[in-house]
């Protein structure tokens, strides 16, 4: 079947997802890793690609911005397409001078403000896990590869754009124990709990709210390489 976002049949999506927030991200991610790879959507330019890494069959598809997006397409691929694994490839910025710009974050737990797992599903409290498994397979992984990752909760906001007089990143550190931050995880991990999914995420600072550092939109769509190696090997 279609849904009124993507226009894959069923079949034509491997059962893991890597799911960047860019769609040009998700090409970059088909065209260097993946062989053959076959884009299956479109709709409203969110670009789905499958192929296959080192034999082992692959999609990827961009998740767009915030959970009300990635809210949309991860439950439709859990739930029509019958997609089991998604890992979420993305993007965030540092709440701590211990985290330079390229260090690559492994979520342990995405704390909220949001209401989008009260709202979806009935389901109170503001911190969201990631699935135990899919996790502790991406972080073996990294260390089989001889890659650094931090572990850490992060923060997934509704908003980019605060003002002076609400809670900073300072707060989200101090209080919450936020080392970075993302507009999609708490989404991503609520729909996977209540459909009986995997979910997991690898972050790469872009920039950082101590220091002031960030790279550019170009670079962010190109240059995180490393976390996606890790992301495609653990797949296998």
């Amino acid at each position: 079947m279609t849904t009124p976002h993507n226009t894959a049949k069923v079949g034509e999506i491997a059962k893991t997802v890597l799911m960047p927030g860019d769609p040009l991200r998700a090409k970059y991610i088909a065209e260097t890793f993946l062989e053959n790879p076959v884009k299956f959507n479109t709709v409203r330019n969110m670009f789905g690609y499958t192929g296959s890494y080192k034999g082992k069959q692959i999609s990827v598809m961009g998740s767009g911005m915030g959970m009300g997006s990635i809210g949309i397409y991860s439950y439709e691929l859990y739930k029509f397409y019958d997609v089991e694994n998604i890992i979420r490839v993305g993007s965030a910025g540092a709440y701590t001078d211990e985290l330079n710009i390229h260090d690559i974050v492994l979520v342990d737990s995405a704390w909220s403000q949001s209401t989008f797992a009260m709202t979806q599903g009935g389901v109170d409290g503001d911190i969201q896990y990631p699935s135990e498994v899919l996790t502790k397979k991406i972080e073996d992984t990294a260390k089989q590869n001889g890659t650094p990752i931090v572990k850490g909760r992060i923060h997934s906001s509704d908003v980019f754009y605060y003002e002076s007089n609400v809670p900073n990143y300072v707060d989200f550190y101090n209080n919450h124990k936020c080392i970075c931050t993302e507009m999609e995880s708490f989404a991503l991990f609520h729909n996977a709990k209540m459909l009986g999914k995997q979910a997991a995420c690898l972050l790469t600072i872009s920039d950082s709210l101590v220091t002031h550092e960030e790279i550019s939109a170009e670079a962010r769509q190109t240059s995180f390489n490393k976390m996606m190696e890790i992301a495609l090997e653990s797949c296998l």
